[in-house]
């Protein structure tokens, strides 16, 4: 059973690297005779897209892939010819399919492919001539070399003096290596080349070529630290440094990865995440001849993968890596696949080992009947055969005894008090464990033979789990209807006296009941109810004796009575009435007369701000106007009382009066014309005089101020005639008044 699943980490892609081009993960140059010596190649090249390095040469506004051409001869080199040659085409490399595993989402890889022709000059020639292409730099996060960020590569090809003369091409690899390998999981890539001349092939792994350096400066010349060496390094050139444990041969480390020299097929298992430069070489013979050797090294990118294929069956405990499934009672047995992904796995493969026979099913959930008690062992294989994507669940199966549980339970129907619970539970072990009591209130119990007292009445649905030292367990469940009359019948009224009116809240505190039950109250007045907490209203002064009667679901009955329970006192009723029913500013003085029953001390107020008395019937004069609040409380000789509140408008009132003439003739009798009265709140006040042509003699604002005669009181005496005035005012309470009339002036 697979217990992994790997979160999706691919660290080498996710660094941030310089511009400077830490970018290059492989690539390799194959050429395609033409005849007459003209040479067809494909150099392609592979870049990380998501490590921040430099694009490919040749991308547009960038100088394109120097390619140089080096003529070899007993061991010296010719530089022939050095060009650029342009971006033909890129695209993404798609990551790898694994069928029951997810690779990292962040890796990308693209492909950069040159083309280019080239016509040997003295073809067929005696000297092998060598093209190359050099970069820097490889990812500094690569495993197994040495200064990797400053580490650039060389891809050579070589069209020896016997490919010329066998007008030979080049193999050409099928496939490049995924770009994300996944660790812990079975590997097999075809590496394989193919060959349009038909020639043998052989493969090995080779040791990548070293080239150029991290330098990006415009003037540097050294081609062994130029990021892009121009002019070009001749051969031969060095291989890279590995780290210690690797090696060209064994890039990965020791027996990690193999190759099978005449098919080209990699295999392996990769335990160890990071990044690794691997080189592969195919060579090319024809009747035993060496033609040419196809160069190509590339990067793995070992990263953890999500497994999505596990093997499991559902079980009762798992013990190292092995499913315990334990079957109490019976041989046989159905099984409960419980494998992931389903959608990815495509078969099934169950082996039993019965008494030294292997039985096996491909059934989803197979059912298998064993010979009797005993253990048995097996293995389900998910996938069979279809590696990487295998994955196997080891398990074993007890036969054990059957087991059952079963309890009893007694208590007294009519009286509160515990249940007692009884186990009668067996099992073909001879011995029980543990006992597991649910009693359905929050309450458990771990003995064997509990009681419990209940809090509440009602219907619990009781549940017992036993289990044996087998570690099978059984369960039962049964319904206990748990009804007795309480043991002690327990009243509380929320108050016990009080004045007529009595309301009264009876809280029955009797436990256990609830509304299930039922209650008959007597309330010792006449008056009865049903309920199981009533509230009642006591009309009528006296003591009063309370019973109850309770009856529960199961018919048992119980009864208390409570002697004078409740007493309700005597209440007076407070009522007056007051002379004279209007008061004023001009009479301000009420009297007041009390018509309470049955009260024998009286307590007066009259309103805010005024006075009070403590007479029965008293007589009070108001010091102010408005509307007052007149409150009487009585008390009964129990001590009851009672309120009563009555409005009384003390209302002000305003008079105002004019004369019909007056004779301004200044001798101090009747010289002035204007009104007289109680003049108190008034506002707004306007006063105009008017002779008979419609003039306006006068006008004034101000209520104390009078008509002299003359015109706005200031010109010439008005003539001696009938006038008209009009007079308008505000009185208290926002009231208006209006007066017109005639004021006849006699000099």
């Amino acid at each position: 059973m697979c217990k992994r699943l790997f979160l999706a980490v691919f660290a080498g892609l996710l660094f941030s690297l310089p511009i400077f081009g830490r970018h290059i993960i492989g690539g390799v140059i194959n050429y395609e005779y033409k005849g007459n010596g003209k040479y067809f190649f494909t150099m392609r090249i592979y870049r990380d897209c998501k490590g921040g390095g430099a694009p490919f040469d040749g991308e547009p506004g960038d100088k394109g892939a120097i390619i140089g051409v080096f003529r070899e001869i007993g061991g010296n080199y010719q530089a022939i010819t050095q060009f650029e040659e342009p971006l033909k085409s890129k695209k993404p490399v798609e990551p790898p399919f694994y069928p029951c595993m997810a690779v990292p989402p962040d890796v990308c890889v693209e492909e950069g492919i040159y083309e280019w022709e080239f016509t040997i000059p003295d073809f067929p020639s005696k000297a092998a001539y060598h093209f190359v292409y050099q970069r820097c730099c490889r990812n500094n996060t690569i495993t197994n070399i040495v200064n990797p960020q400053n580490s650039g590569a060389t891809y050579e090809i070589v069209i020896t003096p016997e490919a010329m003369s066998g007008e030979s091409s080049s193999p050409v690899f099928k496939n490049f290596p995924p770009t994300v390998v996944c660790a812990n999981a079975p590997f097999v890539f075809d590496h394989a080349a193919i060959d349009k001349d038909g020639d043998s092939l052989y493969y090995r792994f080779c040791s990548p070529l070293y080239g150029g350096g991290p330098n990006t400066g415009a003037f540097v010349t050294d081609c062994k630290i130029g990021a892009r060496p121009d002019p070009l390094c001749p051969p031969p050139y060095d291989t890279v440094v590995f780290r210690q444990n690797f090696s060209s041969r064994y890039p990965l480390g020791s027996g990690v990865m193999t190759i099978n020299g005449k098919t080209g097929i990699l295999t392996g298992q990769v335990k160890q995440l990071g990044q690794y430069v691997v080189g592969i070489c195919v060579e090319e013979y024809r009747k035993g001849k060496l033609l040419s050797k196809v160069f190509r090294d590339f990067q793995f990118n070992i990263a953890l993968c999500n497994v999505f294929v596990d093997a499991n069956i559902a079980s009762d405990t798992l013990v190292g890596k092995t499913l315990v499934i334990n079957s109490c009672g019976s041989a046989k047995v159905t099984f409960d696949n419980r494998s992931i992904d389903k959608s990815r796995i495509s078969g099934y493969l169950w082996e039993f080992n019965i008494l030294g026979q292997t039985q096996v099913s491909k059934e989803l959930n197979p059912t298998i009947v064993f010979p009797g008690l005993g253990k048995y062992t097996g293995r389900l294989v998910a996938n069979p055969g279809l590696k990487p994507c295998t994955d196997t669940a080891d398990f074993e199966v007890n036969i054990f005894p059957g087991i059952e549980a079963n309890f009893n339970y007694a208590y007294d129907t009519c009286v509160a008090g515990p249940v007692k619970f009884t186990d009668l539970s067996t099992t073909g072990s001879g011995q029980m464990s543990i006992w597991n009591w649910e009693f359905r209130d929050g309450g458990k119990s771990a003995v064997r033979n509990p009681e419990y007292r209940y809090k509440n009445p009602g219907e619990y649905n009781v549940r017992l789990t036993v289990k044996d030292i087998n570690g099978c367990k059984a369960s039962t469940t049964r319904i206990i209807r748990y009804y007795p009359v309480p043991s002690l019948v327990i009243v509380e009224p929320d108050t016990s006296q009080g004045c007529q009116p009595l309301r009264i809240k009876f809280n029955n505190l009797s436990t256990p009941i609830d509304n299930t039950y039922l209650f008959d109250w007597d309330f010792g007045d006449g008056m009865r109810s049903g309920d199981m907490s009533p509230t009642h209203i006591y009309a009528d002064v006296g003591t009063y004796t309370v019973k109850l009667n309770l009856t529960s679901p199961l018919g048992c009955k119980t009864n208390a009575v409570f002697p004078a329970l409740i007493n309700v006192k005597g209440s007076p009723v407070a009522d007056f009435a007051y002379t004279p029913e209007k008061l004023s500013n001009f009479e301000r003085t009420a009297t007041f007369t009390d018509k309470s029953i049955n009260a024998y001390r009286w307590s007066w107020q009259f309103g805010m701000n005024e006075g009070g008395s403590t007479a029965r019937d008293p007589v009070y004069t108001f010091r102010d106007t408005g509307v007052q609040e007149i409150k009487l409380i009585v008390t009964h000789p129990s001590g009851c009382t009672d309120t009563i509140s009555k409005l009384l408008d003390v209302e002000p009132l305003l008079t105002y009066f004019l004369p019909n003439a007056f004779t301004p003739n200044f001798d101090g009798l009747n010289d002035e014309f204007k009104g007289k009265g109680n003049m108190f709140g008034m506002s707004d006040f306007t006063m105009t005089i008017w002779n008979r042509w419609g003039e306006r003699v006068f006008e004034t604002r101000d209520p104390n101020e009078a008509w002299n005669g003359r015109i706005d009181n200031t010109g010439s005496m008005a003539i001696d005639g009938v006038y008209v005035y009009h007079v308008t005012f505000t009185g208290p309470r926002n009231k208006p008044y209006s007066f017109k009339g005639f004021a006849t002036l006699i000099k």
